[in-house]
């Protein structure tokens, strides 16, 4: 894995400031006179060529007018937006459980190809709508957020399914054992959740994987992540979004869910666990 999930991030904000740098390089002009020009203090202009602050979109417009190069402006603006999408903290996007959900739309329609892992909480194409209430919920009241349209979210999220009822699409999920007895929410719940999930498995297209608490493993249990395709992953940490497209990375998380499909029951085994985590609900 990356040292750091965000990293990705990190990288695509260094990306925006060497290319500023390099465009002021090649206009001759020095920081100090472009900063006198745009009207800024000049150590704005160090903290953007380092990385140190990202730029607005008007900050990009006035740098690259200054230098003379206004055809660069479109290009950086919409590198400059990916760079601040890639880490999205999880408080200003839970405002809106619309919001949250369309987030990903794009990729469930342009990816035929789903790799989920989750250690926490139900992935969500195994999650009942009153799951999927109940964690909306979790989460609202975790981060504050103030959220008001759940119901909302719930049934955008039931819609998603389609793309699952879709026989040309494949997902292949990996569950922890702990995900089954996690007490999080009412037994209630839990029990209707882990009946849904014994329904869903019969589903041609769809690959659920369990692994055991005591099962021998080559990788350790770690964040959740949604890998669409091999151009993206999405993790999902305590504070935030983190999108992952770095060919790189990517690459270590197929080698880390394959080696999490390596270590988990599927079928037969995987059913027994489920209804074992049934049973003691009782």
């Amino acid at each position: 894995m990356a040292t750091s999930p965000s990293s990705s991030a990190q990288q695509a904000r260094q990306a925006i400031a060497h290319r500023l740098r390099e465009i002021l390089r090649d206009s001759g002009l020095t920081a100090r006179a472009l900063a006198r020009e745009a009207g800024w203090d000049e150590t704005k202009c160090s903290r953007l060529t380092g990385g140190r602050t990202p730029p607005s979109d008007a900050d990009i417009r006035t740098w690259c007018t200054i230098c003379g190069v206004p055809e660069e402006i479109p290009n950086l603006i919409a590198a400059s937006r990916n760079a601040a999408d890639a880490y999205v903290e999880w408080r200003r996007v839970q405002r809106s459980q619309r919001r949250l959900q369309e987030l990903g739309l794009e990729l469930y329609e342009n990816n035929t190809l789903y790799r989920f892992y989750s250690s926490n909480f139900m992935l969500w194409p195994l999650q009942t709508p009153d799951y999927m209430r109940a964690v909306m919920t979790y989460f609202n009241e975790f981060h504050e957020a103030g959220n008001t349209d759940i119901e909302e979210g719930v049934k955008m999220r039931v819609a998603r399914r389609q793309y699952l009822a879709d026989g040309r699409r494949t997902c292949v999920m990996v569950m922890e054992e702990s995900v089954l007895r996690n007490r999080i929410f009412s037994n209630d719940i839990m029990r209707e959740q882990l009946r849904y999930i014994l329904t869903v498995m019969r589903q041609p297209n769809i690959s659920l994987g369990i692994i055991p608490w005591m099962a021998s493993r080559s990788q350790h249990a770690s964040e959740t992540f949604h890998m669409y395709g091999d151009v993206n992953v999405s993790i999902e940490l305590t504070t935030a979004i983190v999108t992952i497209t770095q060919p790189r990375e990517i690459a270590l998380y197929v080698k880390a869910f394959n080696e999490l499909v390596s270590s988990a029951v599927h079928g037969k085994a995987a059913r027994t666990l489920i209804t074992n985590a049934i049973e003691a609900l009782y």
